[in-house]
C-alpha cells in the first residue's frame, strides 16, 4: 500500500510545478532581466560586487559594459581563496562545496563553487523538474512504484580548509533529500565508490533484484553497466530482468551514437528517453516533449545566460547577445551567471535554437572541441549525426570515435582524421568511410564546400580501433566512469596520436 500512496503524493507535488513554469514560458526576457538584477542586489557587498560597483548597474547594458566575460583561469585566484574558508568573495552567501571538473583529458582540475543557492534552487529544483515534466506528459506512469538505477561519479567527498569538494554527482548524493535517495538505487555507500570495476560489480549485485523502473545517467557508461548485467544475468533484454521499464533520464554526451545499441537491449516502443541538459556550473536544459530531441531552456533556476555568436566566437569581431537576441539554428557558445557566483562565465558548449516561443535548444558540442582548421566548423552535432545515419544505412554500429585534422604539407591537402571503434563492423569499411564522408557533407555545408572536388580538404581517413582502445585510453587517464567523456573533435592531434600510439589496426 505505501508504494500507491507515495505514486500519488509525488505526481500532485511535482505537477503544482506546471504553473510556475508556465510564467517563465509566458515571459521569458522579463523573468531573466528580473533575475538578473536580483543576482546583481545579492552581491552589492561581495568583494567582486564593490569592484565593479553592482549597486550602481540597473539595466543589462551596463551590466554588459561592466564586467567582462570570464574563464575558469580568469575566476581561478577567487575560487582559490573560497577554498581557503574566506567568503563573500564572489557570492553573498557561504560556499563550502565544490564540484571538482577535470573537462578534457589531460586538464588541469577545476574546482566550480556550489552554494547552497545553486544546490537547491537549481540542481535539486531541476531533478523536481524533469519528473514533473515526466509525469504531465504521462499522467499514467507507475514510475514510483519502483526506483530509480543511478550511474553518477566515481569518487567520494574529500575536505580541504572546511570546504568539500568532489564529483557533482558526488555532492549532489551527499545533499540529497530523503525522499530521492528512498526512491534511488544503488545504495549511496556503493554510488560513491571510487574503483571503477569493483563499482559495476557491487552497483549490478544491489539492483538485479530491485523493481527498477528509470535509469539516469551518462549514455556511454551506462551502456557499460547494462551491457554487463544482460551478460551475467544471462538475460536477452532488461525487460526480462526489470519488466516494468519505463524511461531512461540521460545526459553528459550526445545520445545518437548510442540511440541503436539501446533500443537492441530495451526492445519495446513505448520506452520512453528523456534528455536532460546539466554541468558543474549548473542545470540548464530539460526535454519537456515525449519524444522529443529539443531541450526546454530553463530560466528560473538562478542563471542568467548570454550566448556568443560561434561565427564571431574568439575574433576580434566577438558579439555577445542575451536571450532576447538570439536567432534560430545559429551555433552559440553558453555565457552563464549564476546564483553559485560564476560572473559572465563561459561554460564551454554551444548550443542552437529549435524554437523561440518557448526557448528550445539543442547542445551542439564544445567550443573547444569542434574542427575549424580549413574553415569547416565541424560541430560534434555533425559527426554524430553522420555517423548514425551512416551506420543506420550500412547495418553497423559504432562504439566511440574521435577525429582530428590532417594538416597541410607542402602541396598535400588536409584531410580528416578519425580514430573509430565499432561494435559490430560495417561490412566494406572503404564503403562506409564514403557514405560517412557524404552524410557530413549534407549535414554541414562549409564542409561541403571544403570537399567539393576536393578542393580544400581530401576525403576522411578512418583509423580502425581494436577492441576496448578507448576504454584502456581512459583508463590509463585515470577517466573510468562517471562523467569523463571521449574528446569527440579537436583542432589539434593529441588526442589522436595517443591512440594511434595505443593500437594496431590498420588505416583506410
Amino acid at each position: 500500500m505505501l508504494y500507491p500512496l507515495i505514486n500519488s503524493i509525488a505526481s500532485w507535488v511535482l505537477k503544482q510545478r506546471i504553473h510556475q513554469i508556465e510564467l517563465f514560458l509566458k515571459y521569458p526576457n522579463e523573468v531573466q532581466d528580473e533575475l538578473l538584477m536580483n543576482l546583481l542586489r545579492q552581491c552589492e557587498e561581495t568583494v567582486l560586487g564593490k569592484k565593479y560597483d553592482f549597486e550602481s548597474i540597473k539595466s543589462y547594458s551596463t551590466f554588459a559594459e561592466r564586467i567582462p566575460i570570464s574563464s575558469y583561469e580568469d575566476l581561478e585566484p577567487m575560487i582559490e581563496e573560497t577554498r581557503k574558508g574566506y567568503q563573500n568573495i564572489f557570492w553573498n552567501t557561504p560556499i563550502k562545496w565544490f564540484a571538482k571538473s577535470s573537462g578534457t583529458t589531460n586538464a588541469k582540475s577545476k574546482f566550480i563553487p556550489v552554494s547552497n543557492e545553486a544546490l537547491e534552487n537549481c540542481h535539486y529544483k531541476a531533478s523536481k523538474d524533469l519528473l514533473c515534466m515526466y509525469l504531465n506528459n504521462n499522467e499514467n506512469s507507475e514510475m514510483f512504484l519502483g526506483k530509480s538505477l543511478r550511474l553518477g561519479g566515481s569518487s567520494q567527498i574529500h575536505e580541504n580548509n572546511n570546504t568539500f569538494f568532489g564529483d557533482l554527482s558526488a555532492i549532489l548524493i551527499e545533499n540529497m533529500p530523503m525522499w530521492a535517495e528512498f526512491s534511488s538505487t544503488p545504495s549511496n555507500k556503493t554510488s560513491l565508490m571510487s574503483e571503477w570495476e569493483s563499482k559495476l560489480t557491487a552497483i549490478i549485485n544491489e539492483t538485479r533484484n530491485e523493481n527498477v523502473t528509470s535509469f539516469a545517467g551518462v549514455p556511454s557508461w551506462m551502456l557499460v553497466l547494462l551491457n554487463r548485467i544482460l551478460t551475467e544475468s544471462g538475460k536477452e533484454n532488461l525487460f526480462e530482468l526489470w519488466p516494468n521499464l519505463e524511461v531512461y533520464f540521460h545526459g553528459g554526451v550526445s545520445f545518437e551514437p548510442y540511440r541503436e545499441q539501446y533500443k537492441k537491449i530495451l526492445p519495446n516502443s513505448n520506452f520512453k528517453y528523456y534528455e536532460i541538459y546539466n554541468a558543474s556550473e549548473g542545470f540548464f536544459a530539460i526535454q519537456d516533449l515525449n519524444y522529443s530531441n529539443d531541450l526546454l531552456l530553463m530560466l528560473d533556476y538562478g542563471i542568467f545566460y548570454e550566448f556568443i555568436p560561434m561565427d564571431t566566437f574568439g575574433t576580434p569581431n566577438q558579439k555577445i547577445v542575451r536571450l532576447a537576441d538570439v536567432e534560430l539554428f545559429k551555433n552559440y557558445a553558453v555565457v552563464i551567471t549564476t546564483n553559485a557566483g560564476l560572473w559572465r562565465y563561459m561554460i564551454g558548449d554551444t548550443v542552437r535554437f529549435t524554437s523561440l516561443n518557448p526557448y528550445r535548444i539543442r547542445v551542439s558540442g564544445r567550443t573547444k572541441h569542434h574542427i575549424n582548421v580549413f574553415g569547416e566548423e565541424l560541430m560534434v552535432e555533425n559527426t554524430d549525426s553522420a555517423i548514425a545515419k551512416t551506420c543506420s544505412a550500412l547495418h553497423c554500429e559504432v562504439k566511440d570515435y574521435t577525429v582530428a585534422p590532417i594538416f597541410m604539407k607542402d602541396k598535400e591537402k588536409g584531410a580528416h582524421e578519425w580514430m573509430i571503434e565499432f561494435k559490430k563492423h560495417p561490412e566494406d569499411i572503404h564503403l562506409f568511410q564514403k557514405v560517412l564522408d557524404e552524410n557530413l557533407q549534407s549535414v554541414n555545408s562549409d564542409y561541403e564546400a571544403k570537399r567539393y572536388n576536393n578542393m580544400t580538404l581530401n576525403q576522411l581517413k578512418i583509423n580502425v580501433a581494436r577492441e576496448n582502445l578507448f576504454y584502456d585510453w581512459l583508463k590509463d587517464n585515470n577517466k573510468l566512469g562517471g562523467q569523463h567523456k571521449i574528446p569527440r573533435l579537436s583542432n589539434q592531434r593529441d588526442y589522436l596520436e595517443q591512440l594511434i600510439g595505443m593500437q594496431t589496426e590498420k588505416s583506410f
